[in-house]
């Protein structure tokens, strides 16, 4: 089995400009490398990862290719390119493309003031892109308006796999699943949306202990909803750090993983990554 970690970051402050972070993560507004993230991998037996955008900046994205290109374990990178923007973002894609590390396409989505820009004219037409590229598009559910707008881009673009990052942030440890569990359910309806078992933290504070239990209601029912087949583990490193770190949170996701058959665990640890994403074929 591989095991492929489909959701880290890497970020240097100095380099680029991540307006989110002293703002919402202040001990985390530092360098974070590969030879950072390398033991935990070791630790944790994790053979590869998909390195995912932390801004929507050219410079992150150069960044990224840059490291992709220097370690193996980089099994992909999930990139910015202006979706609003479909004449640069083309050009974006046919370049990054030729580096042979882009898997899929991620915006900043909850940065931006209306809830409902992804469903601008312009911005499907940047989607209509990736459709044809066969590259998937993470969204970053943050509020239940996000996640309502699923079911909506899946009917206009009906081969677009989109990968909801971070199960949409549901309501670890709550006492009600409502209404994350019901926007889930409409979006899962779609075969071609995935979601990423990952970011699970107290919906309380990011910041207060948590235990496996926490994590049960909602990874079970993103379990019936979606299937092993189409959810995929993450670590969401270094943000992870500030509640556990990569040996607590992913190993919280493994004992999950342990409760189910051979066939189910294998494909939430990597084989759903590695379809979803086209991963394996980069040199």
């Amino acid at each position: 089995m591989t095991v492929v970690d489909a959701h880290q970051h890497f970020w240097d402050p100095e380099r680029v400009d991540y307006p989110w972070l002293p703002a919402f993560y202040p001990e985390l507004d530092r360098r974070f490398a590969f030879e950072d993230l390398a033991p935990h991998l070791a630790e944790n037996r994790v053979d590869a990862t998909v390195l995912v955008q932390s801004g929507d900046d050219l410079a992150d994205d150069e960044s990224m290719f840059e490291i992709a290109a220097a370690h193996a374990e980089i099994a992909g990178v999930v990139a910015w390119v202006p979706i609003d923007d479909p004449e640069r973002a083309g050009e974006l894609l046919a370049r990054f493309g030729a580096t042979g590390a882009l898997v899929g396409v991620r915006t900043l989505v909850h940065n931006q003031p209306d809830p409902d820009w992804i469903l601008r004219e312009a911005v499907a037409e940047g989607l209509d892109l990736l459709d044809a590229s066969g590259l998937p598009f993470d969204l970053v559910a943050v509020l239940p308006r996000h996640l309502e707008h699923v079911p909506a881009l899946c009917e206009r673009h009906p081969g677009l796999r989109i990968v909801i990052d971070h199960l949409a942030k549901p309501p670890v440890g709550g006492s009600a699943l409502e209404p994350w569990s019901g926007l889930m359910e409409a979006a899962a309806a779609s075969p071609n949306v995935f979601a990423k078992v990952s970011g699970l933290y107290p919906a309380s504070g990011d910041r207060d202990p948590w235990s496996v239990d926490d994590l049960r209601p909602v990874f079970d029912r993103a379990l019936e909803l979606f299937g092993p087949g189409r959810l995929m583990f993450g670590s969401d490193w270094p943000i992870c750090e500030v509640a556990g770190g990569y040996d607590s949170v992913s190993g919280a996701i493994f004992r999950l993983a342990e409760e189910l058959s051979v066939t189910e665990r294998d494909a939430i640890l990597g084989g759903t990554a590695t379809r979803c994403y086209g991963l394996g074929g980069r040199s």
